[in-house]
Formats: structure tokens, sequence, C-alpha cells
């Protein structure tokens, strides 16, 4: 036995390691985050696209809620909201380059809100941005789903076969989206940064060849009586062509989609090169120039197109208007598919600017102590692992729950969004209303303070408007989140508060006058033998070899093979269990022991280790619910001493071979 013992044993890493390495590469080492940086172009694409690629479902949104109340005159009515929509993101736009600039870690509203009103009240900026995120991943995909979906349904000509497989293909781009990014931050960013820039593309060949059409022939109309489009309201009555007032703010509220993502560069910022601030300004300004650009262009060229919103959402609007403008030749059809396949991608990836944004807030808010601590780590490639974990399954069970429409998940959106808009608004005019000697701090002020008061207008509209369309959800959930993450806060301080209330220490005499040790004996093996020497080495005033016993007959067995055993020189007692509740016996002879307060004992606990895949399933473990039993007493030390078993076993397998041969 003592041969055994003392053999080497070498290191080697569990099965779930390989597999892990395997599956996403060698391990980064901390040095390394210095590396995992972004260049301004791949930050453009990887940051922006789920902004960029909001494009492609905006100017949809807003005919969703105009062409039923007002038919063909909703297409006119489209362009003035698109105008209102595109007058906040300058406002947004400029506040945000105030953010990047004044706050260069990552983090964005959470980090201004935090800083300027406080740890609580920045809790209302983190709910918001939490939801944000989930809800993103949900929409992004679910659209590029879409647009997959329209061009079979342009090309078949009312083809519908892949409808029903619409959800499967979002659920495993999802995940898809979630191995990248547990392969790191570089990884990810080479991979998804390509298609927003082949969505630009495609966006100005379909201006370009859309405006030579209009200067030279006229461009052709969609058919607005199409089986599956959403039917004409008829104008004539009411205010503005029929419209009512609560409808043309329910058309804003459904475009403001098109300004999700506009945060994700402030929330990302740390993920730049340096100077950060300086990188993340200019980027910021190029994504809101080509966003408001892009976004303008869909509309007018729905406006003079006709391209109508269809009832289950495919085809979608900006497919038809590259299928109206193209035309029906070979070059045609391949200028369509190439718009709808880099509009799914840019959908698809613009899905993954959550996974960067996610993990980074989520670990803001775990180390203020608002969420738990597991979100501060980084993993096996330098990524917040947990982070993005934990957005796939919400985002997940979002889109099981909504069954994949962007319809029903657009609902959800922009109440979480633009509260977070509002909180970076009014921190950044808190920020600049404190500092007088601030160059241009009369402008700064007042352009933030206008950001505010549009986005909350923006929050107020969508939870009006929206209510009943799902929007109660999130005006439900919200107060239920920050309530949450200020009783986790509460739970981390209370307990803190607990362990840091540490007495004086003094080197007199221990108030012990006895320690004793007692091993928990159930077998006589090499673990037990293990722990009796480690027992001896404590140099206690007494060792006790305790077998608790629940089977008579094994434990008769136990004691006449400890008995014959050579060099087992602590006698084994038994100690009777008849209720076989191991714990309260074990707990109960703890406290008899230490009851005069001058008794110390240490409860030595041989734990065998197997290594999977059978061993969890072939041996139950005990140690660690007896420590826990064992907690609450006071002189009682409780510990477990691992043995590994299958290490053991490879050993004698060695030895064995090696005397065959």
């Amino acid at each position: 036995m003592a041969d055994t013992e003392a053999t080497p044993v070498p290191l080697r890493d569990r099965f779930t390691y390989r597999l892990k390495c395997r599956l996403l590469g060698p391990p980064l080492v901390t040095e390394q985050l210095a590396q995992e940086k972004l260049s301004n172009p791949i930050a453009l694409g990887v940051l922006a696209s789920d902004c960029i690629s909001s494009t492609a479902y905006g100017s949809e949104e807003m005919l969703r809620i105009l062409v039923p109340v007002v038919g063909i005159a909703g297409f006119t009515l489209l362009l003035p909201v698109t105008g209102a929509i595109l007058l906040v993101l300058l406002l947004l736009t400029l506040s945000y380059r105030d953010v990047v600039s004044v706050y260069t870690r990552a983090g964005g509203s959470y980090v201004v809100a935090r800083e300027n009103f406080g740890p609580r009240v920045a809790q209302i900026a983190a709910v918001a941005l939490l939801i944000d995120y989930i809800v993103t991943v949900a929409v992004q995909t679910a659209a590029g789903t879409d647009a997959l979906i329209s061009l079979a349904h342009l090309l078949g000509h009312g083809y519908t076969g892949m409808d029903h497989l619409g959800l499967p293909i979002t659920v495993g781009v999802v995940l898809v989206l979630m191995y990248g990014n547990l392969r790191g931050i570089r990884e990810a960013g080479r991979a998804f940064a390509a298609p927003a820039y082949l969505f630009m593309v495609a966006i100005v060949l379909i201006v370009a060849i859309g405006v030579g059409r209009a200067l030279t022939g006229g461009l052709p109309h969609a058919n607005v009586h199409a089986q599956g489009a959403i039917p004409l309201g008829t104008p004539g009555s009411g205010w503005l062509y029929g419209a009512s007032l609560f409808m043309v703010l329910r058309s804003f509220a459904n475009g403001g989609s098109s300004l999700t993502g506009l945060e994700a560069i402030s929330n990302g910022v740390s993920a730049f090169r340096r100077p950060q601030g300086v990188n993340a300004r200019r980027t910021l300004t190029a994504m809101s120039l080509i966003l408001g650009a892009m976004v303008l262009s869909v509309s007018v060229f729905a406006h003079f197109t006709h391209a109508i919103p269809y009832s289950d959402g495919n085809p979608t609007v900006i497919a038809q208007e590259a299928h109206l403008i193209f035309g029906d030749s070979w070059a045609g059809t391949v200028g369509l598919v190439y718009v709808q396949l880099a509009t799914a991608l840019i959908l698809y990836t613009g899905a993954n600017t959550p996974f960067t944004g996610f993990p980074f807030l989520a670990s803001f808010v775990a180390e203020d102590r608002f969420l738990p601590r597991q979100l501060t780590r980084r993993g096996h490639r330098l990524a917040f692992s947990s982070g993005i974990i934990c957005l796939t399954a919400l985002s997940l069970a979002l889109l099981l729950v909504m069954g994949g429409s962007v319809d029903k998940l657009v609902a959800l959106y922009a109440i979480g969004v633009f509260t977070g808009f509002t909180m970076a608004a009014a921190g950044m005019t808190a920020h600049y209303w404190r500092r007088p000697e601030e160059p241009g701090r009369t402008w700064k002020v007042g352009v933030n303070l206008a950001a505010a008061v549009a986005s909350a207008l923006v929050v107020l509209i969508f939870a009006v408007t929206k209510f009943t369309e799902g929007a109660w959800l999130v005006v439900v959930v919200f107060p239920l989140g920050v309530w949450a993450l200020i009783g986790i806060n509460r739970e981390y301080r209370e307990e803190a508060e607990v362990l840091e209330d540490v007495p004086a220490f003094t080197t007199g005499r221990p108030h012990w006058s006895r320690h004793v040790v007692y091993v928990l004996v159930d077998v006589l093996d090499l673990a037990t033998v293990k722990a009796l020497r480690y027992a001896h080495e404590l140099r206690p005033d007494r060792v006790r070899a305790l077998h608790f016993v629940i089977d008579e007959t094994r434990a008769r067995r136990l004691v006449q093979r400890w008995e014959e055993t050579p060099g087992t020189d602590v006698p084994l007692e038994l100690v009777d269990c008849p209720d076989r509740r191991l714990r309260h016996a074990v707990r109960s002879l703890a406290a008899r022991t230490t009851q005069d307060g001058t008794t110390a004992l240490t409860l030595l606990i041989p734990r065998r280790t197997y290594g999977p895949p059978l061993g969890p399933l072939l041996h139950r473990d005990t140690g660690d619910q007896l420590a826990k039993a064992l907690e609450q007493l006071p002189n009682v030390a409780v510990t477990v001493l691992p043995f590994d078993v299958t290490a053991a076993v490879r050993r004698l397998r060695a030895r064995r071979g090696a005397r065959a041969r």
C-alpha cells in the first residue's frame, strides 16, 4: 500500500476539458487579452451589425401600422414618420458621441447612470439593456430567417415549403452564434464583420439601380392586393387622411426598432484598440450616417414601389423592393439572391452584437454585486462564457414562446432600447451640468437633454400604443428585474457585512483544552488508510475511527477485516444509526463531543473520486452533504480528503501490463 501511494500521480486533464479544447481551440492566457481587440473596420462590422441590419425591417414595421388604416396613403405617411425617426437618430448619435468620449470603459448607459445617479438607479439601465440584448438576438435571427424564406417565396412564385422550417433554422443560428463567440472575440469579429459590408453593398445596388430606373422609365409597383398582403385601409375621414394620431404614434414606435443597436458601440468600447474613445467615436459616427442613409433609402423606395407587408412576414418589404427594381431577368434574379443572402447574413450577424455587449454588461453589473459573481469570470478563450450561455438560453426561450414571429417580438423591443437611451442621455446631462468649466457645456447639456426627453417620449408612446400587443410583458418584467437585481445586491452586502466583521486577533492561548479527530470509515481501503495517517499527522489528543451502522451484516464484516489487517492501530468503533439518518447521527455525535465548549473536533471524511462517464453513475458522494450538516456547529472542523480511484486503477493496469511484458 505504501508503494502505491508513493507513486507520483501524473496530472491528466479531464475528459470535459479535452473536449472543450477540441471544440473551442486551445485556451488563451490572460496576457493575450490585450491582443483580443477590434480594429475600427472590424468593430464597425461586428458592433454595428445589429444597428445597420434593422434597416431590413424598420420601414416594414411602420407600414404594418399605417397601411391597414389609411391604405395607399400609408406609403406617403411613411416618409414623415421616417424623418421623425432620423431626427431622434441625430440626437442620440450626438449624445452617444459624448458617452464614448467620456466613458471609455464598456458598459454604455449602465456606466453613465451609475456614475451620475448611483448604483441603484443604474439598475434601471441594466435591466433595460439586458432585456434589449435578449430580444435583439431573437428579433434579428427571426428576421434573418424571414429573409431566406422570402427568397424562396419570390423565386418559387409563392412557394411556401420552407415556412415550417423557420423556427428550427432560427434556433440553429442562435446556437452557431453562441459557438462562435465562445471561441473568442477576435475570431468572432473576423467571421462576423464581412456580412455588414456585403449588406451595405446590397443597399447601394438597390439605390443605384433604383435611381437609374426611376430616371429612365419609372419604377414598377407591387401588387398591393396580392394574396397574403395585409388588407388596405380606406382613407377619407378623420385627421391626416383617416389616420388618427394614435396610429401615427404606433407607427413611429414600430419604426423605432430601426435605432436598436445604436448603443452597441458604447457598450463594447473596451473592445476597441487604443485610443479607445477616439476610435469608438469615429466608428459610431460612421455607423449612424450609414444607418440614416439606409433607412431613408428603404422608406423612399417603399413609397415609390408600394412594397407592402405580408401577414406572415414573407416576402419582406426589402425583398419586394429588390425584386421590383432588379426585374425578372437572370441578372435581376442574381441581384435578388445576393440582396436576400446579404440581408439574412447581416441580420444573423446583427444578432451577434448582443453576444459582445451582454456578457460585458453582465460582468460590470456583477462586479457591482447586482448579479451573480460567476458572470465576472472569463472563460476558456477569454470570453465571458457564462454570460454568453445565459444570453443564448434566454433568447431561445423567447423565440420558442413567440414562435419566432418578428411582428410579435418587435412589440417587446423598443421599451428596453429607449429606456437605455434615456438613462444614457440623462446621465450625460447631469455629467455636464455639474461641470460649469466644461467647454461647450451649454450645447452639450442641451443636446443630451433633448435626446433624453425624445427617448423618454418614445418609451411612453411604445408602452401605451403597444401595450396589448406584448409590451405589457416588458412593462411587468422591467420592475421585477430591477427588484431582483437590488435583492441580489442586498444579499451580497449582508453576507459581506457578516464576513468582514472580524474580531480582534490575539496570539494568546486557545480556549480549547482538548483536540480530537474522528475518521469516518465506510470501507477499509487506501482512502481510509490515507485519512488515518493524516489524522495522526495532526497530533491530536485522540484519534477515533468510526463506522455508523446502517447495515449490521456489513458492519460485522468490516470489523472482522479491520482487526485482521496489520497496521490499523486505531480500533474501529461502531456507532448505532437505527433510523439510517447518517447526517443526523454524525451531527448528534459531533454536538455531544464539543458540548463542553473546550473540546475541538476535526472530522475527516475520505472521498473517493471517480472519472466520467461511469463514475458519477456508479458511486454516490456524501462528503459535501456531511460537511454541510456540520457547518453550524461551533468548534467543529470538517476536512474532506480526496482519493482518485480512477487514477489508481490506471496505475494498477500499467503495473499489470509491465509484468505481462
